[in-house]
């Protein structure tokens, strides 16, 4: 059977993302931040075009996928999610990515290589129109200033602070690593307990660096500690306690918008190499 389409393969992975309850994030089952489920489901239908169009550069892809979304919904809800999803959507459409992860990931590498200052300025130009919540500006290659880096060169200068920004510099390690390993053998794009464990499992391994940045070193310590937690006693145990967490971090204004990020990159990279996809 064919293996789905990398449009489709982002468009379940972000419908399964708003799906699953994530806590201190948008989902179905709550709202938060301002915002509701349905934003991000009309972001993924906005973006799913112009960032899986076939041929398109990265920086291309991820500035016409913001300028969509933007279109669509007038806010940011997706910004990061588009960072992640372009290089994976460029390296799959190259011949024999999707055999396995260990093809995918050189890809994935390939992409990362050749990235331009072109592609930065679009970059760029997506992130400033995004306006992140306490982007702030940098000392070196700030997004407010063109760029006379590459795509990659300029994401490394921002890696230690941003784990967004790590990925290109590191080869999308965590997706790769900690990500698949945290999804079910055969993963069917339709398990939500393997969504959760993504993403507590990239709460629980680093500080969400979302939170980093709104609120500190330590608040963002105090989530991964309790991310350990929910890990530990696996959170599908109790649905009850994890909501009540959920609307707890929402109350505070909280939201480890990394680690969902992240999430939704796995889920993509897992549709990616799924074939064929089981259940609906």
């Amino acid at each position: 059977m064919n293996q789905p389409s990398i449009e489709d393969c982002f468009l379940r992975a972000c419908r399964l993302d708003v799906a699953v309850r994530k806590p201190g994030n948008v989902s179905i089952h709550s709202a938060g931040h301002r915002m509701q489920a349905g934003q991000f489901i009309a972001s993924a239908q906005a973006a799913a075009a112009p960032l899986c169009e076939p041929g398109a550069s990265v920086g291309a892809r991820i500035e016409a996928a913001m300028d969509a979304t933007w279109r669509a919904v007038g806010c940011n809800t997706n910004l990061g999610i588009l960072l992640l999803c372009a290089p994976l959507a460029a390296a799959a459409e190259r011949e024999g990515a999707r055999a396995s992860a260990s093809a995918m990931h050189a890809a994935v590498e390939d992409v990362l290589a050749v990235l331009d200052v072109a592609d930065a300025s679009a970059a760029y130009r997506a992130i400033a129109q995004a306006n992140p919540g306490g982007l702030g500006s940098a000392p070196e290659q700030d997004v407010h200033h063109p760029p006379t880096l590459n795509l990659r060169a300029a994401m490394t200068l921002a890696a230690s602070r941003d784990r967004i920004a790590a990925q290109y510099a590191n080869g999308f390690a965590d997706v790769f690593g900690l990500g698949l390993a945290n999804l079910s053998p055969g993963f069917a794009l339709m398990d939500d307990e393997a969504v959760q464990r993504v993403y507590l499992g990239f709460l629980a391994a680093m500080p969400d660096s979302h939170i980093v940045r709104k609120h500190g070193e330590a608040v963002a310590h105090t989530v991964m500690s309790a991310a350990q937690g929910w890990n530990a006693r696996a959170a599908a145990a109790d649905h009850e306690a994890l909501a009540r967490w959920d609307e707890q971090l929402k109350a505070q204004g909280i939201n480890p918008g990394t680690s969902a990020d992240l999430t939704v990159a796995t889920l993509f990279l897992g549709g990616l190499l799924a074939s064929p996809w089981h259940g609906t």
